[in-house]
């Protein structure tokens, strides 16, 4: 798959917690962007963060939280991530969403049967 220099990076941030469909939210929104043939998404856990409510989530050892904030990154051409959008603003109830340009340096597999791998489960 190749992307033109110029893309678009569109952010989701949302919480470990919230679900979509009786699966994990930001499985259920990387699933769709490959389904959609989105060039890439990576969805990162962070160890603390807040949102709209203010209300502080943390991975601190004293107090374990099962709601951590979750940020997906999603990169591809502006006329792709447009075609995504929808879905993503249906699925996220709570959250922040944002789209923000970009410029593709390299964008390059060393797998050399073009066709993307079953598992979901592994790094990109």
């Amino acid at each position: 798959m190749k992307i033109s220099a110029d893309g678009q990076l569109l952010r989701v941030y949302i919480g470990e917690s919230d679900m979509w469909q009786g699966r994990p939210l930001y499985e259920a929104i990387i699933l769709k962007a490959r389904e959609l043939g989105i060039a890439g998404a990576t969805m990162l856990r962070g160890l603390m963060g807040y949102g709209a409510s203010s209300r502080i989530h943390t991975a601190k050892i004293l107090r374990l939280s099962e709601d951590l904030p979750i940020v997906i990154e999603i990169v591809d051409s502006a006329e792709k991530l447009a075609v995504l959008l929808p879905y993503i603003d249906d699925m996220v109830r709570e959250g922040l969403i944002t789209l923000e340009n970009v410029r593709v340096i390299q964008y390059r597999s060393s797998s050399h049967s073009g066709a993307p791998a079953d598992d979901t489960e592994g790094a990109e």
